[in-house]
């Protein structure tokens, strides 16, 4: 059965992306001079960024080839030289907007659409940050900062380094804000700048390295709704439920700044004292986790569904593994900051797409599968590379939009793979030997 609700936001989305490619106005907003893209050469805006959405892990000079032989354009002569300078004519910023002006808007629209996944009514969004590992060059390390290295015979080198946060609907898969900054900005000051995007129907669900007063003030000074996972050693009533070590507790506490943090907090206008409450959950392995929240009343928000809503963080997990594996985020196409900002807004771009497109496949794989022992879903690995594949004529031709999606949604149903919520695999951190072997014969980046 047709997924009609979700393929009219697909022909919606898609629609607007092709507009906003070839508005020149789009265009001038989003170039690095007023000169750029004026005369006519081969990459013009539209091709541009059509080649940074493909962000290929092969040789630059073999997908040129391939990228306009597909066009129907081919251009032997092209080098990747002729790439570098046209892409310092475009700005990141215009992947951002088209987040924002094509994908966003279209979802987000109206929050009743019955195609929008909610928790009680509620967008639940969750905030995390990962650092990055950038090409070897000075002008990366004097922008992101520098990691020294250093061994038993001492210092040993240095790399640069960044770090991504990013404000993920982890119900739709969906990255609603994204930071790329120098790797010593902390992940906490990311965070507040995330909270400043958050709506009255949002929950934000945050992990244990963002439990303290500072950023839980600031998230109930701006109205926010959080749900926190604490640790041990943080604050008294922490403590005192880890200690008790009982399942099932809801216990609300007042809380006030700690002695090191209170000049700040007071200094930003945040209130000095904040109710909250706090829930304990008894997770499969045995363990106790504490979850601090402002969901306070409990006839609304009962103690026994804090386990199944804190659980839902797990998803952008997830969406950092599509990011750095399938997606290969780490294989940059430029060594310059603009072209690394490039290919990681254009990266966040494409896996929110895919999250639309791939929505009519995964519910007739779970209406199909409904009967079987593992429920099926679309594996990501074909569809972003199908959606790759497919990219030109997704958004650079005349073929009917309808016509494309159903050709991929076929590719999609094409190899699922399965469903296994109670695998539990133990995490072990791997030695350089086995994470050597995972990147050079396991790992499956796309394209």
């Amino acid at each position: 059965m047709q997924d009609t609700h979700t393929l009219d936001w697909i022909q919606e989305i898609i629609t607007a992306t092709r507009q906003r490619l070839v508005d020149p106005a789009f265009c001038h907003q989003h170039r690095s001079d007023p000169k750029a893209f004026t005369r006519k050469r081969h990459f013009t805006f539209l091709i541009s960024m059509l080649f940074l959405m493909q962000k290929t892990v092969r040789a630059i000079q073999t997908h040129l080839h391939d990228f306009f032989q597909a066009l129907g354009h081919p251009a032997p002569g092209l080098t990747p030289s002729a790439w570098s300078q046209a892409r310092a004519k475009l700005r990141y910023t215009a992947f951002e907007a088209l987040n924002e002006q094509t994908v966003l808007d279209v979802m987000y629209r109206d929050r009743t659409h019955p195609k929008l996944r909610l928790w009680r009514g509620f967008r639940l969004v969750a905030i995390d940050s990962s650092l990055q590992r950038l090409p070897n060059q000075e002008a990366l390390g004097h922008e992101f900062g520098w990691v020294e290295c250093s061994n038993q015979s001492g210092d040993s080198g240095r790399y640069p380094q960044a770090r991504l946060s990013v404000l993920t609907d982890v119900l739709n898969r969906v990255a609603l804000e994204t930071f790329f900054e120098p790797w010593t900005t902390g992940e906490r000051d990311l965070a507040a700048r995330h909270l400043r995007r958050l709506e009255a129907g949002d929950v934000a669900l945050l992990d244990r390295g963002f439990a303290e007063y500072k950023l839980w003030a600031q998230a109930v000074h701006a109205g926010c709704r959080f749900v926190c996972r604490c640790q041990a050693h943080t604050f008294a009533i922490v403590n005192r439920l880890f200690e008790e070590d009982q399942a099932g507790r809801s216990v609300v506490a007042e809380l006030v700044p700690p002695r090191e943090q209170a000049k700040a907090v007071e200094a930003q206008g945040l209130p000095m004292r904040i109710r909250l409450r706090f829930v304990t959950v008894r997770l499969n392995t045995g363990e106790l986790e504490v979850l601090a929240t402002n969901l306070l009343e409990e006839s609304l928000y009962p103690t026994e569904c804090f386990g199944e809503l804190y659980h839902c963080r797990w998803g952008i997990e997830t969406f950092y593994h599509v990011l750095k594996s399938r997606l290969d985020l780490g294989h940059f196409t430029g060594l310059s900051a603009e072209a690394i900002r490039q290919d990681v807004y254009a990266t966040v771009w494409v896996s929110n797409v895919e999250s639309i497109l791939i929505a009519p496949a995964n519910q007739q794989l779970q209406e199909h599968s409904a009967r079987l022992k593992h429920p099926q879903q679309v594996n990501h690995a074909v569809s972003l590379h199908a959606i790759k594949s497919h990219l030109l004529t997704l958004l650079a031709s005349q073929k009917p939009v309808a016509e494309v999606v159903e050709e991929l949604q076929e590719l999609f149903l094409a190899n699922p793979t399965s469903q296994r919520p109670e695998r539990h695999v133990p995490r072990r951190k791997p030695s350089g030997w086995r994470s050597y072997y995972y990147q050079r014969h396991v790992k499956k980046p796309v394209f």
